[in-house]
């Protein structure tokens, strides 16, 4: 058909990696940014930032973390062009768990860790996501984020204490 460019093939890696990880980057970026319209524009934003870079997939080593380091990169961005951060707490009503019988414990310690969460600045809750919830290694949170590993470390741990403080302030009586 006259006038659509055929696919190249960056074109179709991208494609390929769009399918592999859209669901994780959207899942990623809404606890980033707390609000899913919001997760679902950045990750779009992301991925059209990752189609204008395909001439360069060829040469990335870990694309995973490559896919990460924008997805980050443009929530961050984002986050600052606010400049005023909003955590919308996530919303219970959709899990399947709330079946047992246990279910309003179950939503005060959700609301709790989302509460703990937003309580982080950005710059330690990716890291800590990253590694807690997306199961990357130290070496791939730095990729992400172009940091180096030292400073991964540094901050999971004042990650996990500014957490560890946060989820208490929040549950107490």
């Amino acid at each position: 058909m006259a006038g659509i460019p055929a696919c190249d093939e960056n074109t179709n890696l991208v494609t390929k990696l769009f399918g592999e990880h859209q669901a994780a980057i959207f899942a990623y970026v809404w606890r980033l940014v707390g609000d899913r319209q919001w997760a679902e524009d950045l990750t779009q934003e992301a991925f059209l930032r990752v189609f204008d870079a395909r001439d360069r997939l060829p040469e990335v080593v870990n694309q995973r973390a490559w896919l990460y380091r924008i997805a980050t990169n443009t929530s961050f961005n984002a986050l600052r062009r606010r400049r005023r951060f909003t955590w919308l707490p996530w919303n219970p009503f959709s899990a399947p768990a709330l079946l047992e019988s246990d279910a309003i414990e179950q939503i005060g310690r959700r609301s709790a860790v989302a509460a703990a969460l937003a309580a982080l600045p950005p710059k330690y809750r990716a890291p800590l996501l990253l590694y807690a919830h997306d199961g990357f290694t130290v070496s791939e949170v730095a990729e992400a984020l172009a940091i180096n590993e030292g400073a991964v470390k540094t901050r999971l741990y004042r990650a996990r204490e500014m957490f560890r403080q946060a989820y208490e302030q929040e549950n107490r009586p």
